[in-house]
């Protein structure tokens, strides 16, 4: 099937905060975020901020099927551009795979208009599909976070 991929914009917030709370789900378990309001104030500002690195997949019926969010960012200490990969999900099916890849490989096209000399992400250590999917476009882990919870 084919997929086009744009610009997000408001009218496809609906979509973009059910992607959000998944994300956070997969990624935080129990202690995930998932109020529908808070995932909405983060991505209308970031359709403020960030808009043009806020990309939809869409079928030919224009429904979004996938999305990833780029923050342009620069490093205060180098001041070399990067990108701050913040977001990226698509619908469970068997295009999902091409879906989560034309996505990515927009990414790589955006950093290298963007002038960025790299893309940074944070994947959860049990999101296998996005680990395989970062690993086919030669992304190296480079930092491991560890944390201990304490009991109040």
């Amino acid at each position: 099937m084919a997929h086009t991929l744009r610009q997000a914009t408001e009218a496809d917030l609906d979509a973009l905060v059910g992607y959000e709370i998944v994300i956070a789900q997969v990624s935080f378990g129990a202690d995930a975020v998932v109020d529908p309001e808070v995932h909405r104030g983060k991505l209308s500002k970031g359709l403020t901020r960030d808009a043009e690195g806020m990309i939809v997949a869409v079928d030919e019926d224009d429904a979004v099927v996938g999305w990833m969010w780029l923050a342009v960012n620069t490093n205060f200490l180098t001041e070399d551009r990067y990108i701050n990969f913040r977001s990226l999900a698509v619908d469970p099916g068997p295009d999902s795979e091409e879906v989560g890849e034309a996505l990515l490989a927009y990414g790589l096209d955006f950093a290298r208009r963007k002038e960025a000399g790299e893309i940074v992400g944070k994947v959860y250590m049990g999101n296998q599909g996005m680990r395989v999917l970062y690993r086919k476009f030669d992304f190296e882990p480079v930092h491991l976070t560890l944390r201990r919870k304490i009991e109040l």
